[in-house]
Order: structure tokens, then sequence, then C-alpha cells
């Protein structure tokens, strides 16, 4: 196998990891949080008669109501995986696994705590399984994340000296009133506003 076949199985390798660590921080925080929203107990309280009992809903958000915040933290982290790069993405990895952590210790409680009433407990173990998901995505990025692709620098504005494109002219301002020219331009890099 040449080196250049070796590197690229490696950026197929790294691209894959990326993409699992992505999708399980992505999917385990969203189950999370959709969890969270779901009644996990109801209280009868009984009233005088004819009065029927009153009926209150309580979800995971109203008793435990930092659930949801770190369930979109962790959905923010997920999408910041990909922006991130180096030692900022396997710190951020590393946060992504606490965040999980304390998202499914959020649904274990939820599932040997005494609520008052009728308890239901699918939904503290799906907010459990998607702590452990998203955790699982962090701690991957926190263990792998420093090797994996970064976004590509295809819109970012090039130094002076790369200013020059390969036919040879120098970047500057858009002479024509053309709106192709002003597209082009924009993808050289340069900006058409510029006079």
């Amino acid at each position: 196998m040449s080196a250049d076949e070796t590197r690229d199985a490696r950026a197929g390798a790294g691209r894959r990891e990326l993409t699992y660590a992505v999708l399980l921080s992505l999917a385990g925080a969203g189950l999370a949080l959709w969890a969270a929203t779901r009644t996990w107990s109801v209280e009868l309280t009984v009233r005088p008669s004819p009065l029927p009992p009153e009926r209150v809903a309580s979800t995971g958000t109203a008793l435990l109501p930092w659930l949801p915040a770190l369930a979109v933290v962790g959905l923010a982290g997920g999408g910041a995986v990909l922006a991130t790069r180096g030692r900022v993405r396997q710190l951020l990895g590393g946060l992504l696994a606490l965040l999980g952590l304390a998202v499914a210790v959020g649904g274990g409680y939820g599932l040997v705590a005494g609520f008052e009433g009728v308890v239901s407990r699918q939904w503290p173990v799906l907010c459990l399984v998607g702590g452990l998901l998203a955790g699982a995505g962090g701690l991957l990025t926190a263990l792998r994340g420093r090797d994996w692709p970064a976004m590509g620098a295809r819109y970012e504005r090039p130094s002076r000296a790369a200013a020059v494109p390969p036919g040879g002219a120098p970047a500057g301002p858009v002479t024509g009133r053309r709106t192709t020219e002003a597209w082009d331009a924009l993808d050289r890099g340069e900006d058409p506003t510029v006079n």
C-alpha cells in the first residue's frame, strides 16, 4: 500500500469516526430533550363529591428544570464538533461527555425518585439512554477527535501573498457590472463591493 493510499484510508476512517461521534451526540441529546418534555408523573387530588379528582401532570422539565438545558447545550456542542479542530475539539468532547453523563444521571434519578402520583418510567429511561449516547459521542471525540478532519477553508479570506489567482492577475475590485463577475469574484475570495 502506498503512502497516498494509507493517508486516504486514515482520512476516511477519521471522517467516519467524526460522523459517528456527531450523530451519537446529536441523537442522544435530542432523545434526552424530547424525553424530558414528556409527562413523567400524574398526581390526582381528590376533591369533594360530585367534583372529579384534579389531575396535575408533571413533565421531566418541571421535575428537573436543568435537564433540558443540558440537553440543548449537548445539541449545540454536537454541532460545534464539526466546526472545531485539534485540542479545542478534544476539550469540547470532554465537556460533551460530562454533559451526557449529567443528563444520564438525571434520567437515572427520574427512575428511582419517589415522585407523587402515578409515575411513568419510560421517559426517564429514554433520558438515561440519550445521555449515555451523547456521552459516548463526547468520549469518542475527546479520545480520537484531534486527528479528525476539520471544516474546509474554502471561504476564508486568503492572505495578501496568496491573493494572486492561478491566472496571474492580482486580486482587486470587480470593474464590470455583470452579476456573474461579482459571483466569480466572491468565489476567488475577493470583495466585489470594494472600489
